[in-house]
């Protein structure tokens, strides 16, 4: 099951690597030409990457506390992920409005395919589940 988790972490990982990717391309990171928080958007993916780091950790020596540490760390992702979402929600739903009046000005994040979200998104969730499990030692050979 820590494998399982590895592969998840890791395709939700390439995920978030091309929604931040897309992100910054167009502008996300400039003052006011994103819903997203530029420190929400970091601190998700700075803590993603070193729970990432201390899950491949675990996966070699098998210590229970790093993967309750990897844990720990997804916790924090977790919310500032939904927090993401929320907000990145009502400027998909605003997408054919604003196409419809031809604005210039569009949030960087209005460019993310919705494909990519959900996936990210769903690898997400399993990957926080497949963590918590094989931390409570379930599924373990």
């Amino acid at each position: 099951m820590d494998i399982a988790a590895l592969i998840t972490w890791v395709i939700t990982a390439l995920g978030g690597f091309y929604l931040l990717g897309t992100w910054l391309a167009r502008g996300g990171a400039k003052a006011g030409n994103s819903h997203l928080p530029v420190p929400v958007i970091f601190g998700h993916f700075a803590l993603a990457a070193v729970g990432l780091v201390v899950w491949i950790a675990y996966v070699i020596t098998d210590k229970d506390s790093l993967a309750w540490t990897a844990f720990g760390l997804l916790v924090p992702v977790a919310l500032l992920g939904f927090a993401m979402l929320a907000r990145w929600l009502p400027v998909h739903r605003a997408r054919s409005a604003a196409a419809t009046e031809g604005r210039q000005s569009e949030p960087a994040e209005r460019h993310f395919p919705v494909p990519v979200v959900a996936g990210h998104g769903l690898f997400a969730v399993v990957t926080v589940v497949l963590v918590l499990l094989t931390a409570l030692g379930i599924g373990g050979s």
